[in-house]
């Protein structure tokens, strides 16, 4: 990290941004975006990193990731219009949905992006029209019951119908640069990353032997895990396994990959604040100013389970910790060891980058949080930029 870096995730500065900016406030730390980009870059040499966009969509985060030289996935014509406005050059940009309206086509192509994902005959035959101005990846489904969402149980063609879903692109003159797949988010090792690549490796080379088209590329999708409440491997030992089966590939394919929540999650927190409290069955019930409703909303969709911590220092017992709104649903953690809090304390999620802002509501109005991004730029000194 910079030498004069300013870390926003300390207590003391946490306090003086939500003295500024107030409660509940999303805290994105643009030098910890740069430090996962860079690490997996490393991890995966040679490997062309598309940030998914998906689980933070912020111009801050995607902004960097173009300083760093990376590339974007974009699944909707939303992100479409946000790298535009970015202005990321389309050419280092691909439309990964695999399903499609033919008005999400036009507005990805009059943006000037060409390489589009399709795993169907209907998809592929949307394309038709297009054919002289798209290209295709084919996205081939891997299913992997061990992650946490298996991406595969709702795209992917099986393997053994990929060569015949090209022969139709071909028949069809829409051109197929190769296949794409993903093993689904946090995987717990790299063992169906590497069997993708080996079934992806024979389509490639059997498209080629039958001229289907240029079939140089394969897209390893994402997956790569972060530590929550527990452990994970670190990101070189997750990608060795990886590296190696991606060293038996032909030099000439371009391998492309979407890291999506390991750039972002570790590169945001979400601090809230105590409203009231209520003792419970000999227990602490602690009402926050966020909850699942809002910036906890991957505990529902993305099935995780934040670190939580309180910046007040004490003895710690179990405690529970409730959002704002009138749901009994609205819960964030149950037998939490925390200090007695008072209101008007602080409590810091950790990790909260992916899916938590992105997918958060409005629900009984209250609002969602303050987002800002510190660091943007490399030798910022802590400077704050507000969304």
């Amino acid at each position: 990290m910079a030498q004069s870096y300013i870390d926003p995730f300390t207590p003391a500065q946490i306090q003086r941004l939500v003295d500024r900016y107030g409660s509940p406030l999303v805290i994105i730390d643009c030098e910890r975006v740069r430090a996962q980009y860079r690490a997996l870059a490393k991890a995966l040499p040679g490997v062309d990193l598309h940030y998914a966009l998906k689980p933070l969509p912020h111009p801050a985060v995607v902004s960097t990731i173009l300083e760093e030289g990376g590339w974007l996935d974009l699944a909707t014509t939303g992100e479409v219009q946000l790298a535009s406005r970015l202005d990321a050059d389309p050419k280092r940009c691909i439309h990964t949905h695999p399903i499609k309206r033919d008005k999400d086509i036009r507005n990805a192509l009059d943006a000037g992006v060409r390489v589009f994902v399709a795993d169907n005959p209907d998809e592929v035959k949307k394309f038709r029209r297009y054919r002289d101005e798209a290209e295709l990846l084919l996205r081939v489904s891997f299913r992997s019951p061990g992650v946490v969402s298996d991406l595969s149980r709702k795209f992917g063609c099986d393997p053994e119908d990929a060569l015949e879903l090209a022969r139709l692109a071909a028949k069809l003159g829409v051109p197929v640069r190769g296949f794409s797949f993903h093993v689904g988010s946090q995987a717990p090792d790299a063992r169906k990353h590497v069997e993708a690549i080996a079934v992806c490796a024979k389509l490639l080379a059997d498209a080629r032997k039958e001229k289907l088209g240029r079939f140089d590329t394969l897209d390893i999708g994402g997956g790569f895990p972060i530590e929550y409440r527990q452990p994970v491997e670190s990101i070189s030992r997750f990608c060795a396994p990886i590296r190696k089966a991606l060293a038996g590939l032909p030099k000439r394919i371009r391998v492309i990959a979407e890291p999506g929540r390991f750039i972002a999650g570790p590169s945001a927190i979400a601090v809230s604040t105590v409203m009231g409290r209520a003792q419970r069955e000999g227990r602490w019930w602690y009402y926050l100013d966020d909850g699942v409703y809002g910036s906890y909303s991957g505990q529902i969709y993305d099935h995780a389970r934040y670190p939580v911590r309180a910046l007040r220092e004490g003895p710690l017992h179990a405690a529970v910790l409730a959002g704002p709104t009138c749901d009994s649903i609205d819960v964030i953690a149950e037998d939490v060891p925390l200090p007695k809090l008072n209101v008007g304390d602080l409590v810091v999620g950790g990790a909260m980058g992916a899916y938590t802002w992105a997918s958060a509501s409005e629900f009984n109005f209250f609002p969602k949080a303050t987002v800002i991004s510190v660091n943007q730029e490399p030798g910022d000194h802590g400077r704050v930029i507000e969304v």
